[in-house]
């Protein structure tokens, strides 16, 4: 990646934070908002040089379309450096088999050199994305989904679930006594959940994204 300038650092910051706390990359307006350019046109401006540079890949006809190449900034090469020091990192989850744990040793696949706490909270897990459900959020079929294990999460969240044998990344929205499961692509329909009757659970947290550039 090519050196970048300090306002440049400072949005590639702030692009990665967006991802990992709220479980997705920010729209222009709010990049605008933050660092109070004066149009979102200006933010996409700072976003092109970005990609230009390597840091970043801008997708088009999604408002959160940006992904972050891997080795964006030192903090992530240092992590996997230090996570590959000590073999550790973390287990990378492919398709989870009907009514199975998910970190089931037969659906770890291997073991990537990430670091787990360079996520907030701490992650557990990645989770090999299917489909294109997640879109409008970055979320793309074949992207690696950092997960922190918990059966809680709040509305608006990005979350592992799993509904009777199936597990699914969708947005939490929680209804009176039922959950809505909603996509971020528009050719996918919510899904509505009655705890009283469906069998539902949080597997996880998304806590962050990897773009899977070596075909995991």
């Amino acid at each position: 990646m090519d050196a970048l300038t300090s306002r440049q650092q400072h949005i590639l910051d702030f692009i990665r934070d967006s991802i990992h706390h709220a479980g997705m990359p920010p729209t222009r307006a709010e990049i605008q908002a933050h660092f109070g350019f004066s149009s979102p046109n200006a933010a996409q401006e700072h976003l092109r040089n970005l990609e230009k540079r390597g840091a970043i890949e801008l997708i088009g006809g999604s408002s959160r379309g940006i992904r972050l190449v891997d080795g964006a900034g030192s903090r992530m090469r240092s992590a996997a450096a230090r996570a590959a020091a000590n073999d550790g990192g973390l287990p990378l989850v492919g398709r989870v088999a009907a009514g199975s744990p998910i970190l089931a040793s037969e659906h770890v696949e291997r073991r990537l050199a990430v670091d787990p706490d360079m996520f907030n909270p701490r992650a557990d897990y990645l989770l090999k994305v299917r489909g294109m459900s997640m879109r409008d959020a970055g979320i793309l079929d074949g992207d690696l989904l950092a997960v922190h294990k918990t059966s809680e999460a709040r509305s608006g969240q990005v979350v592992v679930a799993r509904i009777n044998d199936e597990v699914t990344v969708k947005r939490l929205q929680r209804k009176g006594g039922l959950v809505l499961l909603e996509a971020e692509n528009p050719d996918f329909a919510p899904i509505e959940v009655d705890p009283r009757r469906d069998q539902f659970a949080l597997e996880g947290l998304a806590v962050g994204l990897l773009r899977n550039t070596h075909g995991f």
